[in-house]
């Protein structure tokens, strides 16, 4: 992608959280989007089929990064990159990349901790489940998956209502405690 491309993007994504700041998810139009960000319709649709695909790139980004073990982008500019997935998870959403904690805390939340909760479950399965095989494991893998990504989602829920007042690496180690027994 070309910096004019990313530009571009930036900008659309800019304009989107704008407006997820202002308004909810379901009254917000791509006309909205386009006017704010300034751009035309043609180019909106040249990066996005839809809204939805806005919302789903916001949560990849968070997810993808915790699935590649070398992005140290930004949050680890000191080198210290987590060693847990689930670590990193929570310092993606400390530091509130494209205001996620909005999402999940605002009046359409179900539709975003949706979309979240189905990243989490392809990191989970791929980064988790299927490291920690084990050769009597009576649990199937997909219940242990559901299981693990909706309490990840509820602890991060419960964390965002505190005031997040635990540090992620309090958290993370209180999270792997908790699913330890399930792996």
């Amino acid at each position: 992608m070309d910096r004019r491309q990313k530009k571009t993007r930036a900008a659309i994504f800019s304009a989107f959280s704008a407006l997820l700041a202002e308004k909810s998810y379901n009254k917000i139009t791509i006309q909205d989007i386009i006017d704010t960000a300034n751009v035309g319709r043609t180019t909106f649709y040249a990066h996005f089929e839809t809204k939805d695909d806005l919302l789903e790139e916001l949560f990849g980004h968070i997810i993808g990064s915790a699935m590649d073990c070398t992005h140290t982008r930004g949050l680890y500019s000191d080198g210290s990159a987590p060693e847990s997935v689930f670590c990193h998870l929570l310092q993606h959403l400390r530091e509130n990349d494209n205001n996620i904690l909005g999402l999940l805390s605002c009046e359409s939340r179900e539709l975003f901790l949706r979309c979240f909760k189905n990243g989490l479950d392809e990191l989970v399965g791929s980064q988790l489940v299927d490291q920690h095989r084990t050769a009597d494991c009576r649990i199937p893998r997909d219940f242990r998956i559901n299981h693990i990504s909706g309490s990840f989602v509820e602890m991060v829920l419960w964390w965002i209502k505190g005031r997040m007042k635990q540090t992620p690496e309090e958290l993370d180690g209180y999270f792997r405690a908790v699913i330890g027994p399930i792996l």
